[in-house]
C-alpha cells in the first residue's frame, strides 16, 4: 500500500511516470522501507497505463468485496438461527412503522424551570 501511495503522490505532484528511484525517495523521506522487488513489480503492473484507468479498475474489483453488514450476505447462518449453512434465511415481511410528525411550537422548556413554558415571538 505504501508503494501505491508513494506512486500516487508522485503522479499528483506532476510526474506522470514515476520511476523506482522517485518512489524510493518518497518512501525514504518519511522513514518507510523501500523494497526494490515490490517497487519493480508494481511499476511493471502499471507500466503504460493511465492512473485513472487503474483506479477505475480497482474500484470495480472492490465493488465485489463484501464489507461489513449481514451474515446472510455471505451465505453463513448464525448458530441457533435455524437456517442452513449455505443458504440465507428467508426475509421477514417488513412492518411499516408509523412516524408521527411533531408540530413545531414556539414553546420552550428551560431546564432551570422545567414546569414553566416560555413563549418567544417569531
Amino acid at each position: 500500500m505504501k508503494i501505491v501511495a508513494a506512486y500516487l503522490r508522485a503522479v499528483l505532484g506532476g510526474n506522470p511516470n514515476p520511476s523506482a528511484d522517485d518512489i524510493r525517495s518518497i518512501l525514504e523521506s518519511v522513514g518507510a522501507e523501500a523494497e526494490d522487488k515490490r517497487i519493480n513489480h508494481f511499476l511493471a503492473e502499471v507500466k503504460g497505463k493511465d492512473i485513472t484507468e487503474v483506479i477505475a479498475a480497482g474500484r470495480e474489483k472492490f465493488a465485489s468485496v463484501p464489507s461489513g453488514g449481514s451474515v446472510a450476505a455471505i451465505g453463513v447462518a448464525a448458530p441457533g438461527s435455524g437456517g442452513a449453512g449455505g443458504t440465507p434465511a428467508a426475509e421477514e415481511p417488513k412492518k411499516e412503522e408509523k412516524v408521527e410528525e411533531k408540530e413545531e411550537s414556539d414553546e420552550v422548556k428551560l431546564p432551570v424551570f422545567p414546569s414553566r413554558k416560555f413563549l418567544f415571538p417569531t
